[in-house]
């Protein structure tokens, strides 16, 4: 299908908030928090099948999703901006949203299918021209990118990237939710009101260079990146709950694990086994594990606060210095994440950033850890599960498929699917999924 696989781009736009942005809004400062995040687009695609009992005809959709996105950018007016040469703030000057119209030579359904065969093929639905941008194309390019793509005979996919400096995962998901309530129900400009914006003023951006030595990135691989969906059921987390009890009853495990905190661990351990395979021996581990902090700190910070606010909890796995049992793992990664929100939880904003700054020159830019040690693995494991995108109704139901990111980096995404399962997209180097498919643990604990 891959090479049979053809998008005609129909019409790309720029939608512009309804109404004008005050004067006294046009410049939004961004947050120490916003510095830190990466300069790269984030997109996730999100597929509909055609549902002809919909509220909103066919025919009229794309329109319909014109005018919400219009409405909602009056409100969430920093999304329709540009950063500022200094990159210090966002000059919301109603420059616009890029919003695209494509249409594929295939049908829904055999695209679905074909997807969950090699996941891959959702990436031909991302947008063009987000990915490795200069740095000058970056602050040249929307803040936020749309794309609607009609499959033959109905069915939808819409895709929405977010620039990551301006929006964390949390005000990505919002956003998009809050868009699709708007579109299916009509809700008046004047009644969206879903985010707050003061986050630069609690948090002013800093001048990083005194605060972090030069940040090195990863070195881009010549492997190529595969994905795969696993499905985690809700029988089986039963399961892996018994299987700890023997662990809480002999004192060796302290608590309940949550769900997200039991696939952490079977995740991570399979990836530990996968690199110790391929290497021939046990190697060092660090797991970037996103923390959101809405609603974890003392700071008069609002629980919807639009912006980033997220910090990676460093998991460590020292070979010989940790065993490799599950409850383990599950210890390992409770205490990492809660020892990262304590640094962060008390203490003026000047505190936290000094806790922030900390944490990231001891585990990140460290000799030890840093990206510069090609003698630890690496990976993103990111839970998005309570985030409410599996929600996002524009008026076709909800979305039959999700896809996430743009597959550059070992990474893991949970997310919530029906039926109280949780879904799992990984992203590894081809090589590394052969084995990780082959896993002990991810064959016992997922499905397909």
């Amino acid at each position: 299908m891959e090479s049979g696989l053809q998008i005609e781009i129909i019409s790309t736009k720029l939608i512009k908030p309804l109404l004008p942005t005050p004067k006294h809004l046009q410049n939004y400062k961004l947050s120490f928090f916003d510095q830190l995040a990466e300069r790269e687009h984030m997109p996730h695609v999100l597929f509909y099948p055609r549902d002809n009992s919909s509220i909103i005809e066919y025919d009229k959709f794309d329109e319909k999703l014109e005018q919400s996105l219009s409405r909602i950018l009056t409100h969430v007016y920093p999304a329709a901006g540009r950063l500022s040469k200094d990159q210090l703030s966002i000059d919301c000057l109603d420059q616009g949203v890029t919003f695209t119209k494509a249409k594929v030579n295939c049908q829904f359904d055999d695209f679905i299918n074909q997807v969950k065969k090699d996941l891959n093929l959702a990436m031909f639905l991302v947008p063009k021209g987000i990915k490795d941008l200069s740095d000058a194309d970056f602050d040249m390019t929307s803040l936020v990118v749309a794309q609607v793509t009609e499959f033959q005979c109905g069915g939808l996919a819409l895709s929405v990237s977010a620039s990551h400096p301006v929006m964390d995962g949390f005000s990505n998901f919002k956003f998009v939710y809050e868009w699709a309530k708007v579109c299916k129900f009509g809700i008046l400009v004047e009644e969206i009101n879903f985010l707050s914006f003061n986050f630069g003023d609690i948090f002013p951006a800093r001048d990083l260079s005194s605060i972090f030595p030069p940040r090195i990135y990863p070195k881009n691989s010549d492997e190529k990146f595969v994905g795969k969906r696993f499905f985690i059921d809700e029988i089986t987390m039963s399961g892996l709950r018994e299987n700890l009890t023997s662990a809480m009853d002999s004192g060796e495990l302290s608590f309940k694990p949550s769900r997200v905190e039991m696939i952490t661990a079977i995740l991570w351990r399979a990836l530990i086994r996968v690199s110790e395979a391929k290497h021939g021996y046990l190697r060092p581990s660090l797991v970037y594990f996103p923390v959101n902090l809405r609603g974890k700190i003392s700071l008069p910070l609002k629980e919807n606060a639009f912006g980033n606010f997220v910090i990676d909890a460093p998991i460590l796995f020292v070979p010989g210095e940790k065993k490799m049992e599950l409850h383990d793992f599950v210890t390992l990664i409770r205490n990492s994440v809660q020892k990262t929100i304590a640094a962060c939880a008390k203490g003026s904003a000047d505190d936290i950033v000094v806790a922030v700054a900390n944490s990231y020159k001891e585990y990140f830019l460290s000799q030890e850890w840093g990206t510069g040690n090609d003698e630890v693995d690496k990976c993103i494991i990111s839970s998005l599960c309570k985030f409410p995108i599996h929600e996002a109704d524009f008026g076709w139901g909800k979305p039959s498929l999700m896809h996430f990111g743009l597959r550059d980096y070992h990474t893991c995404w949970m997310y919530d699917a029906e039926c109280g399962s949780i879904c799992v997209q990984v992203d590894l180097k081809e090589s590394y999924m052969h084995l990780f498919e082959c896993n002990h643990d991810i064959k016992t604990f997922t499905k397909f």
